[in-house]
């Protein structure tokens, strides 16, 4: 048939229609969608209107806005809510997002045209303390860990490991791995859980420990989300100190630097925190810790200067209770007396175990009375194997940063033994390796080296000298955007990964800010 403007004419025509339809149908099958959700008999409830917040983070560089979020009341809300989407199939694009206190750092806990779930709701369900030979508190997945911190205290009792930053969920943080300065003897945060309660993405509610459905216990334990969601956990507890003695020294010398840390954690008799961060041309930095430490040599720290060097600060902490305090005074003297410090850099303070635990607080709250908190943080997380740390840091901070008024940068090793390979977290082979932190504020439309395209170049370089020189590093909190690039960061244990997935969440209708899976959608014909 010769093709006569007629001809094509038609079949233009015919295509329109055809198009038309199908979007209609398409759109109708996704209209009926928020009906379907009013449907569900719940404890608590939907809203489709004051979606905005759930589009955020603290990562300030994300905004996707979900068709509705859901404020639960009960479990059972939130297996109802999963076994709905999931019995719709994949005719439907919605996908479920956990948010815990929205401290993702990029669109992580968003759900694009999605159902994202306030587990803040949740805390309402009251804490239990065993106060036993092992003591532990069941907390609701939405509960904040200051939260878990004040009660438990209460009973003389406290979580054994922690992240820097307390107002965080318990979900959130076990979802990932939770590491602080005592994760060298503790372990993560996920080292330290006896029990879970998870809705999985087929809307089933199941209890899982090491001994029983092992298999999803230690997927969700470091699995951003991807088997199931956490609503309840047993976290282990330990007699809690009431006071702590906290110091910071400096060194000059990465090297020396490094291995009176890796000296530290591998000590029978130590502190019970040690972290360190890095330093780089900063004017007056012993002057600005006096507000809340003490020079041993008021005069010699008067008369050491920062400017143009890169330091490396040694942080400790150790835990007490008043009538020990002469003993734990000679125990601090005898562990630093082993260090290679700059001996008129060494400050002291002590504080109550809270006020330690929750020392990033008092930073949030000065830096939001200034509106400096909610800007974009491009922060960069590396686990650097100890081989390789003495080539990253020269490269780093000797050639890519020129200084560090960014953010901090922290540093410190941890004992690879304290951690458990069941799970799903991504750590290098060796035994020992270092938590590289670039916690970076960008302010907002500034084209400078305070502005975000700048931060994120550098974060590239990093990323570009750590793949070029083969170091073995691997991201925490990660974020990739192909699945290809997922595949590459968790190596040999993807196909696990994998299995995983498909056995708990078969429909990929979980966390899908986290890019690693995509549900696939059959578009109605």
């Amino acid at each position: 048939m010769r093709n006569t403007p007629l001809n094509m004419l038609f079949l233009r025509a015919f295509m329109i229609l055809f198009l038309s339809s199908m979007t209609v149908r398409i759109n109708l099958c996704f209209s009926n969608i928020p009906s379907s959700l009013k449907t569900l008999d719940l404890d608590g409830h939907f809203d489709f209107d004051e979606v905005q917040h759930a589009a955020r983070d603290f990562g300030n560089r994300y905004q996707f806005l979900p068709l509705a979020v859901l404020h639960p009341k009960s479990v059972s809300d939130i297996a109802a809510t999963v076994k709905h989407i999931l019995e719709i199939g994949p005719h439907s694009e919605l996908t479920v997002a956990a948010r815990g206190h929205g401290h993702s750092l990029q669109g992580q806990a968003q759900a694009h045209r999605g159902v994202v779930i306030n587990m803040e709701s949740l805390q309402g369900t009251k804490m239990r303390i065993n106060t036993g030979n092992f003591p532990y508190v069941d907390v609701s997945g939405g509960e904040l860990w200051i939260n878990i911190l004040h009660e438990s205290l209460k009973y003389g009792l406290a979580p054994k490991s922690w992240t820097d930053y307390l107002h965080l969920t318990v979900g959130g943080t076990l979802s990932n791995a939770g590491i602080s300065g005592q994760a060298f003897r503790h372990g993560p945060q996920i080292s330290n859980v006896y029990q879970l309660e998870v809705v999985t993405g087929k809307g089933e509610v199941v209890i899982c420990s090491e001994k029983q459905n092992s298999d999803l216990f230690h997927g969700v334990l470091g699995g951003l989300g991807q088997f199931g969601i956490i609503t309840q956990a047993r976290i282990s507890l330990e007699t809690a100190p009431e006071m702590v003695k906290w110091i910071r020294v400096l060194y000059t010398d990465f090297t020396t630097f490094s291995k009176d840390q890796e000296k530290l954690i591998s000590a029978e008799s130590t502190f019970d925190y040690i972290e360190g961060f890095v330093i780089i041309n900063r004017t007056g930095l012993l002057n600005n810790w006096r507000s809340s430490f003490n020079p041993q040599d008021p005069v010699q720290a008067s008369q050491f200067k920062s400017d143009g060097k890169t330091l490396f600060c040694l942080e400790l902490a150790k835990y007490f209770n008043p009538k020990e305090t002469e003993v734990v005074n000679q125990e601090i003297r005898n562990s630093l007396s082993q260090l290679d410090y700059i001996p008129s850099t060494l400050f002291l303070s002590e504080v109550s175990y809270i006020e330690f635990l929750d020392r990033v607080h008092v930073s949030e709250i000065k830096l939001q009375s200034k509106g400096l908190w909610e800007v974009p943080h491009p922060w960069l997380n590396l686990l650097i194997p100890k081989s390789r740390i003495d080539s990253f840091a020269e490269e780093v901070f000797g050639n890519i940063l020129t200084d560090t008024s960014n953010g901090p940068i922290l540093i410190y090793p941890v004992n690879k033994s304290k951690w458990d390979n069941r799970t799903s977290v991504v750590i290098p082979e060796e035994d020992i390796f270092y938590l590289v932190a670039f916690l970076s504020s960008a302010v907002p439309s500034s084209t400078g080296t305070d502005g975000l395209d700048h931060i994120l170049t550098q974060n590239k370089k990093i990323l570009e000298f750590c793949e070029i020189s083969g170091l073995g590093v691997k991201q925490y909190l990660p974020h990739y955007t192909t699945q290809e690039e997922w595949q590459t960061h968790f190596g040999p244990r993807w196909e696990v990964f994998v299995q995983r997935k498909s056995t708990y969440d078969p429909l990929a209708i979980l966390a899908p800010g986290q890019r690693i899976f995509q549900k696939a959608v059959a578009y109605a014909q």
